[in-house]
């Protein structure tokens, strides 16, 4: 079990060291909070699990525990890329898609009608 262990933890300790270079190298805020929630998600989950392995007695509340940052960790992240959006920051300069702007746009300046026509087959 201590092999196990240790391979869970330095699958932790991989994901948490390339979100940290994820987050360096990635140009805008909203890349930089997608490298690094799922790079903290992953390293983690992985990290507590390996602790699990280590002490089995500690592995239903440390389950537990992955349990709360693998739901809390992204909707975390979605809710402060929202406000982030909302408070007009800066999106990189060679970014091509705003699927959210475009959303709001569509939502801000189409009447219902035209909406039920968009979605005619």
């Amino acid at each position: 079990m201590e092999y196990v262990g240790i391979v869970f933890l330095a699958l932790g300790i991989l994901f948490l060291n390339l979100g940290t270079l994820g987050i360096l190298r990635m140009p805008d805020l909203f890349n930089r909070m997608q490298a690094g929630t799922k790079a903290t998600t992953f390293g983690a989950m992985f990290s507590i699990l390996g602790v699990g392995f280590f002490e089995p007695t500690w592995f239903p509340k440390l389950f537990v525990i992955v349990i709360f940052i693998f739901l809390s960790n992204p909707v975390s992240s979605h809710a402060l890329a929202k406000a982030s959006y909302k408070k007009e920051s800066k999106l990189w300069d060679e970014t091509v898609v705003d699927q959210y702007g475009e959303f709001l746009e569509d939502k801000n300046s189409e009447t219902p009608q035209v909406k039920e026509e968009k979605w005619q087959f």
